[in-house]
């Protein structure tokens, strides 16, 4: 879920697409570029991400032979001429076995921070690669299903802090299944189509009930602080309490408001959920979002 603070860290994120941090800096994304970069021939460095000498040498080189600017900056038109392996950026799909890409390279590489062996840093997601998420997820009390979505990809980038009883207050047992049955109870309760709300959990959280954001954000719902007041205070007019099912309730019920505010258009009540309402009628549907909406819509059949 999308507030001005989102917003902010939306324009960071562009910023560091363009894969070129000082050197001797520790990116994963610069592993991305080294693996995709030695897979067309031209880095048979380590793959480290460390933006160094022979990386920057490696893309410009990339550059020129493809006709492009060369500048040493990994940016959208260099990613695409690397193909499969030049896209999508880590964080934007659920990875799972079968998969190649940038993201599944950005994994791998992150995974064996972590002390995972995946046998090899490749951009494909095979058995090695499924066998160390797996791994991964048990380690740090997750569900042990080899997709890897928003908690997991939280879980790589972060240190373990203990159990999520002892990271949140909350007590455990909000399994995905019993995540999945209280989305449709309470979507059905305030009248907004199941696959819906399930779909837009799913999305926002991958069904697990303790994922906090950098931002604040919380929940299976993602809710923002500001956002749980709001429907608190003008929506309900009554206290939620701070749980999984207060979590879900409190999403649904925002969610049904931005489906009356946008006229019943679940584009832009989507739209408005990621981005926020008033940037939505102020700006539009930025281009992450309009990404963001149809991968609802499309998981929304599923459900």
């Amino acid at each position: 879920m999308r507030t001005a603070r989102y917003v902010v860290f939306a324009s960071v994120l562009v910023a560091l697409i363009a894969v070129a941090p000082a050197q001797g800096v520790l990116a994963p994304n610069v592993a991305g570029a080294q693996v995709a970069l030695r897979w067309h021939g031209f880095y048979d460095g380590p793959i480290d991400g460390e933006h160094g000498r022979q990386t920057r040498r490696a893309v410009r080189a990339f550059q020129r032979s493809h006709g492009l600017h060369v500048d040493g900056i990994v940016g959208p038109r260099t990613r695409a001429r690397m193909g499969r392996l030049g896209h999508p950026l880590f964080g934007r799909r659920l990875m799972k076995h079968g998969m190649v890409g940038w993201d599944v390279s950005v994994l791998q590489f992150l995974l064996r921070r972590r002390g995972l062996s995946v046998y090899g840093i490749d951009g494909r997601f095979g058995p090695n690669t499924l066998a160390a998420v797996r791994r991964f997820q048990a380690r740090r009390d997750l569900t042990v299903d080899g997709l890897v979505g928003a908690t997991t990809r939280h879980a790589l980038r972060t240190k373990a802090r203990g159990s999520p009883k002892a990271q949140h207050g909350h007590p455990r047992g909000a399994s995905p299944e019993k995540v999945h049955r209280m989305l449709g109870r309470w979507a059905r309760h305030y009248g907004v189509r199941p696959s819906l709300a399930r779909a837009v959990g799913w999305i926002e959280s991958g069904f697990q009930w303790n994922v906090r954001s950098s931002a604040g954000a919380w929940g299976v719902m993602q809710v923002m602080p500001a956002t749980w007041r709001f429907v608190e205070d003008a929506l309900l007019g009554r206290d939620v309490r701070r749980s999984a099912r207060g979590n879900i309730r409190v999403g649904i019920v925002y969610l049904r408001y931005l489906l009356r505010e946008f006229g019943g258009s679940r584009r832009l009540a989507l739209a408005a959920y990621y981005q926020g309402p008033a940037a939505v009628r102020k700006h539009g549907l930025y281009r992450d979002t309009r990404l963001y909406v149809r991968t609802v819509l499309a998981l929304q059949k599923r459900f």
